[in-house]
């Protein structure tokens, strides 16, 4: 976003709202307070009161990351649904059917439709994940590797694990090394969002790849076309994602 507002003579105001809805409408209410000329929102879940000040603002507003509506204004994303369907059947194929998730533990949308996806994937393979299989973590390497040493406590017998982001994956993963469990040859690991420790960690990570430079520059071309008096062609946009397989998983 920055690389397209700033060659438009713009600025970018960042706020993070940790996943509260009422700390995102204090910052939303700031910020039009300062009278930006539009915003981007991360999701599509926001608290009533917030959508009820953006529609009565009337400025561009832009939700990104999910394609999950209805919309304040314009979207631009990629179904995380899809995303996480689109991995659980790429695990099975690999001849994977113990399998667990570790999960974001915050319940924002994205999360949610992760996990709704990665099980409606299995379940369309014949494959069910049991509640016991499906496991709550803060986002960091250290508590990644926690939160493997509970899978395995809980189901010893998994063959592989589906982490709502990389950097759960890789702690993970470094977890098993300490414990002399091989990956992808004792237990195989997939992740979301190919960060770049994802293709560089050793095994390099089977992931979900998206566009998450393009969606910040498209949302910027979108805002500023909005603000300029235009009207985008298409006011949702669906930047799609790719399976990335690489070492961390095998086939059976």
């Amino acid at each position: 976003m920055t690389d397209v507002l700033n060659r438009a003579g713009y600025n970018l105001l960042l706020g993070l709202s940790g996943y509260s809805e009422e700390t995102e409408f204090d910052q939303v209410t700031a910020f039009l307070g300062q009278r930006v000329a539009g915003l981007c929102l991360t999701g599509t879940t926001h608290a009533g009161k917030t959508r009820a000040l953006l529609l009565r603002a009337g400025i561009p507003v832009v939700e990104t990351s999910t394609l999950a509506g209805p919309f304040i204004d314009m979207a631009v994303g990629y179904s995380n649904e899809q995303a996480a369907r689109a991995m659980a059947e790429y695990l099975v194929s690999c001849g994977y059917r113990k399998l667990a998730m570790i999960n974001a533990q915050q319940r924002h949308d994205r999360s949610l439709a992760r996990e709704r996806g990665f099980r409606a994937g299995l379940l369309a393979s014949g494959v069910e994940l049991s509640s016991k299989a499906v496991f709550m973590s803060e986002t960091s390497l250290a508590i990644g590797a926690k939160a493997f040493v509970d899978v395995i406590s809980a189901v010893p017998d998994v063959e592989a694990i589906f982490c709502a982001n990389d950097v759960l994956a890789v702690g993970g993963m470094l977890e098993a090394q300490r414990r002399g469990i091989r990956v992808p040859q004792d237990i195989g690991f997939a992740g979301f969002d190919d960060i770049e420790l994802a293709q560089e960690f050793t095994p390099a990570l089977t992931t979900i790849r998206l566009k998450r430079y393009e969606v910040g520059s498209v949302s910027a071309s979108m805002l500023l076309e909005r603000i300029h008096g235009g009207s985008p062609e298409a006011l949702v946009l669906d930047l799609g994602y790719e399976v990335v397989p690489r070492s961390s998983t095998r086939r059976l």
